[in-house]
């Protein structure tokens, strides 16, 4: 069979013929290995993300995490509200544009970051994969989400 041929109708509908339910089920996996990690840290994985960005880049619009994440303001803000009650993260006003409301690290969210250091590699070592096989998967995973999102 070639790449443009399909499969008939029978394979076509087994569950591990579906590229998605690889997908579904490798996150599952992924999120068992990161939740002990991430209890370490007293995070959940999105706001594990949030702070990712916010180590990355300081002082950003709940606009553009949202934008890098995937995610609608109304699902980041309550995330945002327990990051901030966590005391890891400020939320305040833009001064030249009160509609937009910023989100900043604490001192103890900048201190949390040393802590966080572990947890990319506790993953890399659970996937027993190598750095360069790691770097071509999450490539070809991020063109595929790239292509749908078009």
């Amino acid at each position: 069979m070639t790449g443009t041929e399909l499969k008939d109708d029978d394979a076509m509908l087994t569950l591990d013929s579906f590229l998605c339910f690889a997908v579904y089920s490798a996150n599952h996996a992924l999120t068992r290995i990161y939740k002990p990690l991430l209890e370490e840290l007293d995070l959940t994985y999105p706001q594990y993300l949030v702070m990712v960005l916010l180590w990355e880049k300081d002082d950003q619009t709940v606009g553009s995490l949202g934008e890098r994440l995937f995610l609608e303001s109304s699902t980041l803000t309550p995330m945002l509200k327990r990051l901030e009650a966590a005391g890891y993260i400020a939320r305040v006003r833009d001064k030249t544009d009160e509609r937009q409301v910023r989100v900043q690290l604490t001192d103890m969210g900048k201190a949390l970051r040393r802590k966080a250091v572990d947890v990319p590699r506790g993953l890399t070592e659970a996937t027993k994969l190598g750095a360069d096989d790691l770097e071509r998967l999450r490539a070809e995973v991020s063109s595929l989400r790239d292509t749908l999102l078009k």
